[in-house]
């Protein structure tokens, strides 16, 4: 007898360990190639998919659900594994232009197939490619019998963070993204924009944001669930005018959900997952696509010197555009952009944006002439192309102004979206608007022109697959330091943006204004010192920088020369130090030769630093110009004192320089023979 209740209690128990057993074949992990971060994926016991990520034996995100819901079903549970498959790849990949020459993506991939059991039977596939810095995970909808045109209604996708980490973040309602990013633990934020900055403990970084935006929305996330030990965030994307949130047809991919993970801060702006989450790059002959520095009439608008549109103040007309091409020849830069040549600006944008016409000038600019003229002397015209958020207005016309500015030799445009919505309806940050962004980059790589896209979609790498798309506004920029009601970007905004929105891509923050008192409203105008305005143009990477303010400004300026010598295509990038919000120095290398360039700068507390050169190549002297804050220099008192020194440095010196408040650095390094 007792031997038969031990057989049957043998059995019970068995029995009670088949789920977990049958549970255990749903689960499967991949690390990375060093095996330092691992993530685990698997269904659990209502076939719900799920995943969670660990640095080492360390934590990172824990149980974290997958899925999506449609307008006709429920892609969250009721799954069965169908199986897993794995890849590894290691490649390294040029870049036409950016903050090193090349990229290395390196990664293991683990994809997981999923099929519902009941109902329909759907499929979903999930991709997940686990990196020595981070991860990034996609969901893909093969072409099936049950599935063809469907309706995202909610994306499922949570990040369940371990404690309650530090982040930075910007408001998910923040006109054209055009705000302050503010530091608060995860469980106090609202529904907020990627890329999120966490700042977890003093040797863990991250940074979530989402890789290779093509027809779906932009991804926000907020807190749905916050208790000791943890803080869920759940997706949450923008809606089309009528609630839908993606319109598809099977097959189809979603962009990446990612997470870069660093054990230092500095390695977060040096981070490539999110370009190596984008697809190659599309362009087969990039030689056209380069990179430089121009000036234009812009800061003159904000001054209130000229008008955007026609009239006795009108800034773009052809005797005032000659000056500036003039000036752009003499300093050696590239380009001059000039808004307000073509007809539509004297419309009300909010009802006739669709008025804008991007052909035809207004009778005072002689735009075929200007070109003309401008390349006789090594320059070209920038076209700015403000929409007025006129979508359809624009799609129309881009075949026709396009094909006219490729046969006028011009090579760059800057579009423009003022307006809370495209075409009187939609969100610009919705699949509507992506979508029209796309439209237009590809129809301007068909045309060899290069865009500089203002008030767009949060940028997401995209830059590896279209390297025409050069920059992105999509911050609170320069201007805010013209007509800002509350004075202009506080000092420490700059020492924010290269761990935050700059995450995202290049930034167009129009810096080098050299006149720096509020000329339109007493207390707006940058809050900076003149060494600091020089510090942006390597803090704050793009490849094509402005000189942005008036022409006249920059008479007889020193520190002018900086400008001038300053490239914007690098082949190595280095963050000796920093600290978000606080101070950040970066180190760049001229991708033309071995000449570095280093800017710092700091928020509004005075700052001394001891700079270690120890990026240079060992074995070398440089010639080292240093434009530093004079010793009298205060942002808010006295910002213009500036001293400037040469001196004969090696990879074994260093640099004692002191930052006034909201003040900086800027230097030249120059090899020598």
């Amino acid at each position: 007898m007792k031997t038969k209740i031990l057989k049957h209690s043998i059995l019970a128990v068995c029995l009670s360990l088949l789920p977990m057993a049958m549970m255990a074949k749903q689960e499967a992990t991949v690390s990375s190639p060093s095996g330092n971060i691992t993530l685990t994926t698997g269904v659990d016991n209502v076939g719900r998919p799920y995943y969670s990520l660990n640095r080492g034996k360390e934590e990172i995100l824990l149980h974290s659900a997958l899925g999506l819901k449609l307008k006709d079903g429920d892609l969250s549970n009721d799954f069965r594994l169908i199986g897993f498959s794995r890849a590894t790849k290691d490649e390294t990949w040029h870049q036409p232009w950016g903050e090193e020459d090349d990229v290395r993506n390196h990664y293991n991939e683990l994809t997981m197939k999923l099929a519902q059991k009941k109902g329909l039977q759907r499929q979903l596939t999930i991709v997940f490619r686990v990196f020595d810095d981070g991860m990034g995970f996609r969901y893909v909808f093969p072409q099936q019998k049950n599935l063809s045109d469907f309706i995202i209604t909610d994306e499922l996708t949570e990040f369940c963070f371990k404690g309650d980490p530090e982040a930075w973040t910007l408001p998910f309602d923040a006109d054209y993204y055009e705000g302050l990013w503010t530091k608060a633990p995860l469980s106090k934020k609202q529904k907020v924009c990627t890329p999120v900055t966490i700042e977890a403990k003093p040797d863990l970084y991250m940074m979530l944001h989402e890789a290779n935006l093509t027809d779906y929305s932009s991804l926000n996330v907020k807190p749905i669930e916050a208790k000791e030990g943890y803080v869920r965030l759940k997706a949450e994307l923008v809606p089309w005018s009528n609630g839908d949130l993606v319109r598809a047809k099977a097959p189809f991919v979603s962009p990446w959900r990612m997470l870069s993970v660093e054990d230092h801060v500095c390695g977060l702006i040096t981070n490539r997952i999110m370009l190596n989450l984008n697809d190659p790059c599309k362009i087969k002959d990039t030689s056209w696509i380069t990179t430089g520095k121009y000036v234009g009439v812009w800061w003159t608008y904000h001054m209130q010197h000229a008008t955007w549109g026609i009239g006795p103040k009108h800034g773009a007309t052809t005797e005032n555009t000659k000056r500036y091409i003039d000036f752009a020849a003499e300093h050696g830069f590239k380009g001059v952009l000039v808004e307000g040549w073509n007809y539509g600006w004297e419309n009300d944008w909010g009802k006739e944006g669709d008025k804008f016409n991007f052909t035809k000038p207004y009778p005072d600019y002689d735009f075929d002439g200007l070109q003309k003229y401008a390349l006789s002397k090594g320059v070209s015209l920038i076209a700015h192309n403000e929409t007025g958020g006129a979508a359809k207005n624009y799609e129309e016309q881009l075949e026709a102004a396009f094909s006219l500015y490729e046969k006028m030799g011009i090579k760059a445009i800057k579009t423009g979206y003022v307006n809370k919505v495209m075409d009187n309806k939609e969100l610009q940050h919705s699949q509507y608007g992506v979508r029209h962004y796309r439209k237009v980059i590809e129809a301007a790589a068909r045309h060899h022109i290069m865009v500089v896209n203002h008030e767009p979609a949060m940028p997401t790498g995209l830059q590896r697959t279209y390297p025409n798309l050069i920059a992105s506004e999509g911050v609170r920029g320069q201007e805010w330091n013209a007509w800002d009601g509350a004075g202009g970007n506080p000092p420490y905004h700059l020492c924010v943006l290269p761990f935050t929105r700059q995450l995202a891509g290049p930034i167009d923050f129009t810096p080098g204004i050299f006149k720096l008192e509020g000329q339109v409203y007493a207390h707006t105008h940058p809050h900076t010192t003149l060494a600091k305005q020089l510090a942006e143009y390597v803090v704050i990477y793009t490849p094509w920088q402005m000189a942005a303010d008036e022409i006249e400004n920059y008479k007889d300026q020193p520190a002018f020369t900086f400008i001038e010598a300053m490239p914007s295509n690098w082949q190595k990038t280095v963050i000796p130090m920093a600290e978000i919000g606080k101070y950040i120095v970066t180190a760049r290398q001229n991708r033309d030769n071995q000449d570095w360039f280093v800017g710092g700068m700091t928020d509004e507390n005075a700052r001394d630093i001891s700079l270690k050169l120890d990026f240079l190549a060992p074995g070398t002297t440089y010639k080292a110009i240093i434009y530093k804050d004079g010793p009298d220099a205060e942002y808010d008192k006295n910002p213009y004192p500036m001293t400037i020194e040469q001196l004969v440095v090696n990879h074994d010196s260093v640099l004692k320089l002191h930052m006034a408040k909201s003040g900086g650095f800027a230097i030249q390094l120059i090899k020598q023979a």
